[in-house]
């Protein structure tokens, strides 16, 4: 450096500035005609920007002496490189109509620098002191965000002795004043006065990071750093947000550990001895030799841009969108889109997608298309008086142990770019939601961000979700249905977005999944939780010898060839793309889609408040609502802008498949049914012992449901026989069984449950083995008079069973 006019001139500093200079005036694309940072400045033009983002691959390009002494010295470096930007956007402005970035009335306007694209990615735990000063990338995740605040770059000062001013004194992480008055008669060191008109202030913002998941040692705790963002990117990045800060690593004095009395033992003596006339006690002296062993300072990160990590190849760090939700306004390049069309357009795609999402498992095709559905999502919806009608697909597991549940999870939280993976046992209220910490630095309360806050626009999977306590699962109520959480704490009043898909993975109460009882005696939720999940799947593990063979052929093969195994039609960065583009979609219900949208609720509300049917739970507009958001989500993954008729008919059956066909275990009838020969042909009274084996040829199988509600029906109409009989106080107690088949029957038919007269004989087939099987078995009926008749020569002549009168059980309790 050269002493000139009072002032050193840091001479490389200044050849890097004219190189930098000439980098941003000629550097061309291959095959483009003008210099991209022309092109550059047009968009930053466009947007009143005043921040210029320097690809770092094109120095490298450029000139390698450049980007060494860039990348090495960067601290040094950063206000010639801002002069050199502001330079050449002063040179490009002359003689041009435009408006200009830099006007004349401010032409103290700075143009801030942004490098982007640094070769090398550090980790949070690589960043030491030898990276002070150096220009570095280093990934995380943002945990907390502080509001945005004015900060002092460069103050005038005036002094207040002399009234001499003192301009641009630079601010070293503290407010720094002039060490001493210029003027020569005037010796004032501390009385000044800052003139704020004349100084220069920028916003400021402190952003604190973690490591991700995937960088912690085991054993260890995740490290945090603080980073400063300045300028134009400040708000740039959210709570939850994998993110990548450029920047460089400083040293800064560390003002807790300075004020917070007591802390440091070899520096501080206490005792009563050793007080000055003040009162106050005095340091240790001769301190000289500890240095700064009682670590004072700390490692800060000052960035100059911030990209969102977010899987997508290409991603334009200017394009971030401040209060909504980025999905929404994405661009996406020809290539991009041309590969969508090419993954939509190949044959049986929607089941190849199935088949791709979480590969290592093996069969389970309908949670997987639910997965598929949930990570597309239904439509976000405002209405008029500003309320939100959710979008989200929210998906609970229910299974036996070792059914993959975990795998789903940890595969989704692994696919989706924010996303978190909880247990839990061990989350509390307010780790799931957010809670409200106390500022170490400036003593003001704060609110730190929960799960379910840093999955905002993402998938918070929840495993071991029946372990949770129930106060704490109450937490999520609100987040599950409105997508916000109010907190009312320290005096703060806020109501937080937590705009997330919940996926869920739960054990049953006994361990196995019981499929003689329902579902809410099998899972220890409470209602008003299962009825907010859009749809409930069971995993039962049950012996099959056919998929025991290719389940275990395919684990076997998975650890025998790991990757080779696995042949997805779409791998993964594939699926990310397609997800994307499909969530940029936002398809309208068409009117023939409303109306069966309508049938469909209807007659599911139907099936539901029939007597002696036994669903998971109760049909509400929960559910009217999840097919809308089943059906959005269907006509996403077809690439489709309005959704079809055949689109709802598909969300009503995975909405009645997600739990009804689990309830109904089958109850074998075979031995039950009725091989009596008719009461008119009653010459082979003894046929029947003759041919069991071809009576038992046909197997007669029906659904525990069926069976639980013809049971309900029966014995309902013969308590209301019984009771009738003894209020008119005649008539025969019990009732004939071929009168009570006809009037279950015309019942039925009333209803249109017959389309022909087959159905109507199978369906008297099925009530007789039920009657027989709840006489034999059950004991819920019992049989008054076998019905026999008396012969002419006096002896007595069994007829058919449709004769005996019925009754119920005295001791049977209808539920």
């Amino acid at each position: 450096m050269e002493a000139f006019g009072g002032f050193f001139v840091d001479e490389k500093a200044a050849r890097v500035e004219n190189i930098f200079l000439e980098f941003l005036k000629r550097f061309k694309e291959a095959d483009a005609a003008e210099p991209f940072y022309d092109i550059e400045m047009e968009a930053m033009r466009s947007r009143e920007s005043t921040t210029m983002y320097v690809d770092f691959a094109h120095v490298m390009r450029f000139n390698d002496v450049l980007q060494k002494a860039i990348s090495e010295e960067y601290l040094r470096f950063e206000p010639y490189l801002r002069n050199a930007c502001k330079r050449f956007v002063m040179e490009q402005r002359a003689g041009e109509n435009r408006a200009p970035i830099i006007s004349d009335d401010s032409p103290n306007k700075d143009i801030n620098i942004a490098f982007y694209n640094i070769p090398m990615l550090k980790r949070l735990r690589e960043l030491g002191t030898a990276e002070i000063g150096k220009l570095t990338s280093v990934m995380g995740v943002v945990t907390r965000t502080s509001e945005v605040r004015p900060e002092l770059l460069q103050g005038t000062f005036k002094c207040l002795d002399c009234g001499n001013v003192v301009k641009n004194v630079d601010q070293q992480f503290k407010y720094t004043e002039p060490i001493i008055c210029v003027n020569a008669t005037c010796q004032n060191r501390s009385r000044w006065a800052l003139l704020r008109q004349d100084s220069k202030f920028t916003d400021w913002q402190r952003v604190r990071m973690q490591e991700t998941s995937k960088e912690i040692p085991a054993g260890s705790l995740p490290r945090s750093l603080d980073v400063i963002l300045r300028h134009e990117i400040v708000e740039k990045a959210r709570a939850g947000d994998t993110v990548i800060f450029t920047g460089t690593v400083v040293a800064v004095p560390d003002v807790m550990a300075l004020t917070s009395p007591g802390d440091r033992a070899e520096c501080r003596r206490e005792g009563p001895q050793r007080k000055n006339g003040s009162g106050v006690q005095e340091g240790v002296k001769g301190l000289k030799s500890l240095g700064v062993r009682d670590l004072s300072y700390r490692l800060a990160f000052v960035a100059n841009s911030v990209q969102v990590a977010d899987g997508r190849r290409d991603v334009d760090i200017r394009d971030r969108d401040i209060d909504g939700d980025g999905s929404e306004r994405q661009k996406f390049t020809d290539e991009e889109e041309d590969e969508v069309v090419r993954m939509r357009n190949t044959p049986d795609f929607f089941n190849k997608i199935v088949d791709s999402i979480c590969p290592t498992v093996f069969g389970h095709q309908e949670i997987k298309r639910a997965l598929l559905l949930m990570l597309l999502g239904g439509v976000h919806k405002i209405t008029h008086e500003g309320i939100n009608l959710r979008g989200d697909i929210n998906v609970c597991i229910v299974g036996d142990p070792s059914c993959a549940k975990s795998q789903f999870l940890k595969y989704t939280a692994g696919i989706v770019p924010r996303s978190v993976y909880t247990s839990g046992k061990s989350s509390s209220a307010a780790g799931l939601t957010a809670t409200v910490a106390k500022e170490p630095e400036t003593g003001e309360f704060c609110i730190e961000a929960g799960a379910l806050m840093l999955a905002d626009n993402g998938i918070c999977c929840i495993d071991e979700f029946d372990k949770m306590d129930i106060k704490d699962q109450v937490a999520i109520h609100e987040a599950m249905e409105q997508q916000t959480i109010s907190i009312t704490k320290a005096g703060i009043q806020a109501t937080l977005n937590a705009r997330t898909s919940i996926l869920a993975a739960a054990n049953p109460t006994g361990g196995r999944y019981d499929k003689s009882k329902p579902l809410k005696y099998n899972v220890a939720l409470p209602p008003a939780i299962l009825s907010r999940f859009d749809l409930v799947y069971i995993m039962i593990d049950e012996p099959d010898e056919n998929t025991d063979y290719h389940i275990a052929h395919h684990i076997v093969r998975v650890h025998q060839k790991k990757e080779e195994a696995l042949s997805p039609a779409f791998s993964t960065a594939e699926l990310k793309r397609y997800f994307a583009f499909a969530k940029s979609l936002k398809p309208q219900l068409s009117s023939e889609a409303k109306k069966v949208l309508v049938e469909s609720y209807v007659a599911l509300r139907r099936g539901d408040s029939t007597p002696g049917t036994r669903v998971a739970y109760r049909m509400t507009v929960r559910q009217l609502e999840a097919m809308i958001r089943l059906s959005e989500a269907i006509a996403r993954s077809h690439l489709e802008r309005i959704v079809l008729p055949a689109h709802v008919r598909l969300a009503c059956k995975l909405l009645k498949t997600s739990i009804i066909s689990v309830e109904s275990s089958e109850i074998d009838l075979s031995d039950f049914q009725d091989t009596n020969v008719p009461a008119d042909d009653p010459e082979q009274p003894g046929e029947p012992d003759d041919e069991p084996a071809d009576a038992g040829k046909k197997k007669l199988v029906i659904t525990e449901e069926h069976f639980q509600r013809v049971t309900q029906a029966l014995v309902m109409k013969l308590r209301q026989h019984e009771e009738s009989v003894k209020k008119d106080g005649d008539g025969l107690a019990g009732m004939k069984q071929g009168d009570l088949i006809i009037w279950y029957v015309e019942q039925q038919n009333a209803q249109g449950a017959y389309s022909s007269t087959d159905e109507v004989k199978e369906e008297v087939k099925c009530i007789k083995a039920i009657i027989e099987r709840l006489i034999q078995r059950e004991g819920h009926l019992i049989v008054i008079d076998e019905g026999s008749a008396v012969a002419d020569d006096g002896a007595a002549v069994r007829r058919g069973s449709e004769h005996r009168i019925l009754a119920v059980n005295p001791n049977y309790v209808i539920d």
